[in-house]
Parts: structure tokens; sequence; C-alpha cells
């Protein structure tokens, strides 16, 4: 994922991981070349207004490197040539902001079921905790736990997002589906009850960073 603007690369690589896929983010052409370089990714969605060069010259150097990666121009442009650009000049398939997030990830299963593979796996796991999103169950430590449906969505958003910080904003919009308004006490109350039932033992897995968030890594 190239782009500049950090809500839509989370929202986009919160989604995506929800799916089952590995899923790096870059916010310039130069440094989503040097992931391309090192992870050799099956799909790149790119944005074309970047703060070094274009995502058009990030395409053809990535094609310059041999790179079979499918190219989803995810862009504010929507003029019929910058289209026409995006696909005859190497890209695979466009789409304009704003777009809705269900018909990216559908675009992206569909560039990924062409390349022959698909996601691994529906579970995600920190240590012993493990989140099965087809089973909508979560265990700790091989223990079964019991959690609604909006602590079962934050643990979700958190596990798909583990190593990361993720903003009290970024969670109401991944979990809420609202702003709201700064107010974190609902998110506090949450985080506090799923600590309760998976992050009780000395081997705390859920971190608040005070100030911006909450994170779900091992240390």
């Amino acid at each position: 994922m190239v782009d500049d603007e950090d809500n839509i690369s989370f929202l986009v690589g919160s989604a995506l991981r929800l799916q089952g896929y590995l899923v790096e983010c870059a916010a310039t052409g130069a440094a989503g070349l040097a992931l391309a370089a090192a992870f050799d990714p099956q799909v790149v969605v790119l944005d074309i207004q970047l703060p070094d060069f274009d995502g058009y010259e990030v395409l053809r150097r990535l094609r310059a490197t041999g790179s079979k990666a499918s190219v989803l121009f995810l862009t504010a442009r929507s003029a019929t040539g910058d289209r026409v650009r995006g696909l005859t000049e190497g890209g695979d398939d466009y789409l304009v902001k704003p777009f809705a997030l269900e018909e990216l990830i559908a675009r992206v299963q569909v560039a990924v079921r062409r390349s022959g593979s698909a996601p691994a796996t529906n579970r995600l796991r920190v240590a012993d905790l493990v989140l099965d999103a087809d089973a909508h169950r979560v265990w700790r430590g091989g223990r079964e736990a019991a959690l609604s449906a909006t602590e079962f969505k934050l643990l979700h958003c958190l596990m798909a997002n583990a190593g990361r910080v993720v903003t009290r904003g970024q969670i109401l919009d991944q979990v809420w589906q609202y702003d709201f308004g700064g107010e974190s006490a609902i998110i506090e109350s949450f985080i506090s009850s799923l600590r309760k039932k998976v992050d009780a033992d000395d081997r705390r897995l859920i971190h608040t960073v005070r100030g911006v968030g909450y994170s779900v890594r091992e240390s």
C-alpha cells in the first residue's frame, strides 16, 4: 500500500489484514519501492499523488525491476486521461477516491486469484492469543474467552495491526464507524473489559500508548 494519507493507509491496510493478507504500507514512492524490493508483493495499491515522485514513476521503476505485481491505482484523479494512462503504462486496475472499501477489497481479491494465490488463514495470533475471524472465537493460552460482538471487533482491530499503535480515532472509525468527537471513555471501558478476559495474567499483550492509543504486542 503506497499512499501518503495515513487514514487511508490505515483503513485499507486494516481491512485487508482482516481478510488474512500480509500488508505493508509506505507514504512515499521511494519507500514503496524499497518495500516492494524486500517483500515482492502480489498486489500494489498505489496512489498517484505522492510527496517525492508520482505513482506513474513508481510503476515504471517497479516494472523495471521485473516485478509482476498487479498494480491497482487508488487516486483522487478521475479524468479519463489519467485512467487511460494508468491502465496503458502497466497498471492493472484503477479506482477513484472516494471509494467503497468493499469494492477495493473485491478488486484486490480478484488480483490475488489471478496470481494463483489466496490468503493463508483468517486466524490472527500474537504470542498465545489467537483470534479466529471465521469462527468468531478467541483463545488465550488455549482457554477460550467469551467476548461480546464489540469486544471481538475491538480485539480484531488491534490484532490485525499487531505491533502498530492504533489511535483512538482509528479505533472509533474501525469499530464504531463514527467520529466520537474526541471522547475516549467508551474505548477505555471496552479495553478494560478485554484485559479482564484475555490479558489478565503477567504476560500482558494489550498496551496503552499514553496520549495516542493502544497496541497489541509481545513486549
